[in-house]
């Protein structure tokens, strides 16, 4: 005899059947039920979590896996999360003003767009949809260009092929900050007490055509100069994302020469069929871009991630070709921004290398170190260049204040023709900075738990017992949860020294606890030798750093 669910669930999940509009979660939901009512335990624990709480609104907006249930991306979640964002508006005084919708080519992204474009035309905005699956940046550029007080993005950047996500940007076209995000919050939350079918909705709302892609095409056209060398070989992967046609149009635009584009990889899929994790940091993600880089003898190797809001960036170094880290991309687009006389604040995450610090004092230019986030960096007043570690870069601040991996894409295509017109490489440039600069060699530990405890007690372990020297230097802690300097309270610790510096913190979207590490050596003249040293420490130091946290 099979077990019944308990009452409080079986209210749960019929008052969802109820109010779900999509038939494929409804379908969804009763395979579980009747899974369930025979005792299988997977369906009885997918039902339970589930139903056990609601996916959280935050500075990131919505991300999660797909299904049903308000634990979910699906329908309804999305539908609240709307009218709930439409309050917030409102309440803002944004009455009748523009909202933009855009969508990635993920499994729901066109429903989700579609359910937010009819609750925002009925709350009195004048809602404008993309028309097609449209990268990230691109949306965030149509913010200011087409002057909207708000703009969604549906995506879950580079998640697995499960998840899906929604993101939200204010009028600034900046990703939301807080105290935003639990007010919006907060609108959900009154939202979802009452049906969706409450909820009124219209087909009032506007779908664009090609006008925000030719406006965003023409703009980053006009940052390559008419002079600047243009000859080099490259090849190129969206892996299935939604950057491939864009990019091809604003690499002709610019006048580059087309890449050698990795086809299997080339066209939008959302199950993601050639690699285990989109995302170009994963080992493995860009094995088949390196293969064909290999065969070809190309100069270089760029990736996108799927909403194309990320750029990765693969090269021959020491003899062989490797990725570059998002901090050594960072010090060379920082680096050159500066060699072409931008002038302005430049900004990189409190998590990220301290180099382009160093690079933009030695030009006599401002630097702010800001929390972790584009939210934070975008909104850095008089940003001329930002980026953060995790491969995110501003290289156009005035249009796009957020990462934008197709402007950053042609930012490295000039600094690499450029250097082959010279008859150098980007690996001669790094070395041509670390001679400069001194070598900083960062890297990151990460651990995943199965429960969330594990990160909180680590953390209050490391602030009731913070360390005294770490790599035999003496060490100063300063926890972040207080501020400093100019930076908001956050959940990080942060250990320096004169040579090293490590920030403790937890995942925002994952269930790790994240550990960003950094050595420096100063300028010397065998640049080999001192990188040799410093990852040696940096071996040493991830080791002292997994005993203190005792994981």
């Amino acid at each position: 005899m099979s077990t019944p669910l308990p009452p409080e669930l079986q209210r749960a999940v019929a008052g969802w059947i109820v109010q779900d509009p999509d038939p494929g979660t409804r379908q969804r939901t009763a395979e579980l039920l009747s899974r369930a009512a025979e005792d299988d335990a997977e369906a009885r624990a997918e039902l339970t979590d589930a139903f056990a709480g609601r996916l959280q609104f935050g500075t990131a907006g919505l991300r999660g896996a797909l299904g049903p249930g308000p634990n979910r991306m699906n329908r309804v979640l999305v539908g609240q999360a709307a009218a709930g964002l439409a309050a917030y508006l409102l309440d803002a005084g944004a009455t009748g003003q523009r909202v933009l919708v855009g969508y990635d080519a993920r499994h729901g992204s066109a429903d989700f767009a579609r359910d937010t474009a009819e609750i925002m035309a009925a709350a009195g905005f004048e809602t404008l949809l993309t028309p097609r699956p449209t990268p990230t940046p691109v949306v965030a550029f149509g913010i200011g260009h087409f002057g909207c007080a708000a703009a969604v993005v549906v995506t879950a950047s580079h998640n697995p092929p499960q998840d899906n996500g929604y993101k939200v940007y204010l009028g600034d076209g900046s990703q939301i900050v807080p105290p935003a995000d639990a007010e919006i919050a907060a609108q959900i939350e009154q939202v979802s007490r009452h049906p969706l079918a409450d909820v009124p909705r219209s087909d009032g709302y506007r779908v664009l055509g090609d006008e925000l892609e030719h406006a965003y095409l023409e703009r980053l056209a006009s940052l390559v100069p008419a002079a600047a060398p243009r000859e080099l070989s490259w090849v190129y992967t969206p892996m299935h994302g939604v950057g491939g046609a864009l990019v091809e149009q604003v690499v002709t635009a610019a006048g580059f020469p087309p890449p050698a584009v990795v086809a299997v990889q080339a066209e939008p899929d959302p199950d993601f069929p050639t690699i285990p994790f989109p995302n170009p940091e994963e080992p493995g993600a860009v094995d088949l871009a390196l293969a064909e880089a290999r065969e070809l003898g190309v100069d270089l190797v760029v990736a996108n991630d799927p909403d194309a809001d990320r750029c990765a960036v693969a090269a021959v170094v020491d003899g062989d070709w490797r990725m570059l880290t998002g901090d050594e991309l960072g010090s060379l687009l920082g680096d050159d921004a500066l060699r072409r006389g931008v002038q302005g604040v430049y900004a990189a995450s409190v998590v990220s290398s301290t180099l382009l610090s160093r690079i933009a004092a030695a030009s006599g230019q401002p630097f702010v170190a800001t929390l972790t986030g584009f939210k934070w960096i975008g909104r850095v007043p008089g940003l001329a260049f930002g980026y953060e570690e995790a491969i995110g870069y501003c290289v156009d601040p005035q249009a796009v204040p957020d990462k934008d991996g197709i402007s950053a894409l042609l930012r490295v295509l000039q600094l690499a023709a450029t250097l082959k017109a010279e008859g150098r490489t980007l690996a001669d440039r790094l070395e041509e900075i670390a001679l400069t600069y001194g070598v900083h060699e960062t890297s990151q530990l990460s651990f995943r738990v199965s429960d969330l405890r594990i990160i909180s007690d680590a953390m209050a372990a490391l602030r009731a017992a913070p360390p005294q020297q770490l790599a035999g230097t003496p060490v100063d802690v300063v926890d972040l949860a207080d501020g400093h300097d100019h930076l908001p309270p956050t959940d990080a610790v942060m250990i320096t020294s004169e040579l090293i510096k490590v920030v403790v913190r937890p995942s925002g979207t994952e269930p790790k606890l994240k550990c960003y590490l950094e050595v420096r050596q100063p300028p010397a003249p065998d640049v080999a030798a001192a990188r040799e040293e410093a990852r040696a420490t940096v071996a040493a130091l991830r080791t002292e750093i997994s005993d203190l946290l005792g994981l």
